[in-house]
């Protein structure tokens, strides 16, 4: 199995949810580029566990040791780039793999677990989720940080935010209690948006933005769905209601509307890249469910243990941030 996200940059993303540690390999950054270490942990925090009351009360760090890659200023509050893959891991310290032992052979519904075994043939590590676990989207967002420091010196923002929670668009901590109380969990809706974003990046077809960006978030576990722009609502929209007038502003060509959310024929319009994607409610929750041992292939109720966010959602903003920095950053690196 392969975790690598390849073009011109490429992100390889390794490890397991209660193994020793978890990490990445960025390579393709350009030399020279200074990464402040303390922005960097902020943006990890946004996403680390046990932070708010409706998070996993699994406590980790998530402080990353660079292994290569950066060269340590006088200061050390900050590295700069070398030229050679920049790697990077995190210690998992606060590990409690008995806590799936019901599940080595009873596959959780709505997880990898079953598609785990049949692909590893058994020897998938499942614990926490294993290498499916949205505890890696902690190295992503390591190397999403980093891109997101270098594009905001080109002038680049990147910010992502929640839309609905539930069928709630406001009050979202209320929504997620409802579901905690009745030992369930919740999904819900993010939208991301980059700003200042250059005409002309990305290529027809195969390579294009949209392809590109939707490559990475669907790297962030329990995402089922992508749109960009408009995206569904404009199979009901006439053409003369869904195309976007041209006009100049300041000496640019632009758009009096960005129904077509930044890019057009898989190329960057200029315009705001604004995509949605929708996460699902969190597979792991409390009530028994109906699940089959696969060894013996009979009938059994699973009862799932262990440390669980009864929504994701919130945790998972920071992670599209870096989804859409990596996609970005790459995309200048050929422009």
């Amino acid at each position: 199995m392969a975790s690598t996200y390849k073009n011109r940059l490429t992100v390889s993303i390794f490890g397991q949810s209660h193994g020793a540690a978890i990490g990445v390999t960025l390579d393709g950054i350009p030399e020279g580029e200074e990464i402040d270490f303390d922005v960097l942990n902020a943006f990890l925090q946004r996403r680390a566990p046990g932070n708010s009351p409706w998070a996993t009360p699994r406590k980790e760090a998530d402080e990353p040791e660079f292994l290569s890659g950066l060269v340590a200023q006088a200061d050390a509050a900050s590295g700069t780039t070398c030229g050679a893959p920049i790697t990077a891991v995190i210690k998992n310290t606060n590990i409690r793999p008995s806590d799936y032992a019901n599940t080595s052979v009873t596959p959780r519904p709505g997880h990898a677990d079953y598609t785990a075994f049949v692909k590893t043939r058994g020897h998938a590590d499942l614990s926490g989720g294993g290498h499916f676990s949205g505890r890696l989207t902690a190295p992503l967002c390591i190397a999403g940080g980093i891109c997101l420091q270098i594009l905001q010196r080109r002038g680049i923002s990147i910010n992502a935010r929640i839309i609905s929670i539930g069928n709630a668009t406001e009050n979202f901590g209320e929504e997620i209690e409802r579901a905690k109380q009745e030992n369930d969990s919740v999904g819900g809706v993010i939208e991301c948006t980059a700003t200042g974003v250059p005409a002309g990046l990305g290529e027809p077809m195969f390579d294009g933005m949209e392809n590109r960006i939707a490559q990475l978030v669907f790297a962030i576990p329990a995402v089922k769905g992508i749109e960009f722009g408009a995206g569904f609502s404009a199979a009901t929209l006439r053409g003369s209601e869904n195309n976007d007038p041209f006009a100049v502003a300041g000496g640019k060509v632009q758009t009096t509307t960005n129904h077509h959310g930044g890019i057009l024929g898989g190329i960057t319009s200029g315009m705001p890249i604004v995509f949605r994607a929708a996460i699902k409610p969190t597979p792991s929750i409390t009530q028994p469910q109906q699940s089959v041992n696969l060894t013996t292939l009979t009938p059994e109720t699973l009862t799932v243990n262990g440390r669980h966010d009864p929504c994701i959602v919130p945790r998972a903003v920071p992670c599209f941030e870096a989804a859409m920095a990596i996609a970005i950053l790459d995309a200048l690196q050929t422009w």
